[in-house]
Order: C-alpha cells, then sequence, then structure tokens
C-alpha cells in the first residue's frame, strides 16, 4: 500500500462521518433541512477525502474547500441559525472542513503551483 499524501484527508472523512451521524447523536434529526444537509454533505465529504487518499488530485480538495464553506453558510441559507446547536454543528465542522483542505491546498506543491507561477502568458 502507499504512502498517504495528506494527513488531513482522514480528518476530513472522519468529520464526514460526524456530519452523517450529527442528527442523531445531537438530537435534531426530526429537523428537515439541517439533517438533509448534514448527511448530504458529510456522505461527499468521505467520498471526497476517501479519493484524495487513494487517488490524491487538487479537485477534491476545492471539493472539500466548498463542501466547508457550504456547511459554514448552511444555517443562514437554510434557515436554521437561530437553532445555537445545530448551528454550532454545521459552522464548527465547516471551519475545520475548509482549514484541513486549505491547509493541503497551500502547503502541497503540485496543488499550489499555480498561486506562485502567476497566470500563463
Amino acid at each position: 500500500m502507499r504512502n498517504m499524501k495528506h494527513w488531513q484527508d482522514p480528518l476530513n472523512a472522519l468529520v464526514g462521518a460526524w456530519l452523517v451521524l450529527s442528527p442523531w447523536a445531537m438530537g435534531f434529526e426530526a429537523q428537515m433541512a439541517p439533517t438533509a444537509s448534514s448527511v448530504v454533505v458529510g456522505l461527499a465529504l468521505i467520498a471526497a477525502s476517501l479519493g484524495a487518499m487513494f487517488v490524491p488530485r487538487a479537485w477534491e480538495e476545492w471539493s472539500q474547500a466548498v463542501l466547508g464553506l457550504w456547511m459554514i453558510a448552511s444555517p443562514w441559507l437554510l434557515g436554521f441559525s437561530a437553532q445555537m446547536d445545530v448551528m454550532r454543528v454545521a459552522v464548527a465542522s465547516g471551519i475545520v472542513v475548509l482549514a484541513l483542505a486549505l491547509w493541503v491546498l497551500l502547503t502541497d506543491k503540485e496543488y499550489s503551483a499555480w498561486m506562485h507561477h502567476g497566470p500563463a502568458h
């Protein structure tokens, strides 16, 4: 088995698993919008993280970053920002996912080459 390229990807997979389970763990499974968002994003995050672990590509990290941004914004976009516990789960999970994905994108020389070389002429 080849070595894993980024240690952040298994952590994002774990956050994805937490997102899938969080509606039942935190008791908001009866609320459709946050439950659906959490489960769908959690499954997508697990898939992107597994892809990044086995066949690393920059697009998987960008996908994880977008999923993190969605989780941060979802309480306001889906209308559950007043439910503090549910909102905290979404925002905190999104911040972790986004930070880990950006960490990889900014530190992997293959993925961050576009930042250092500028646009092609």
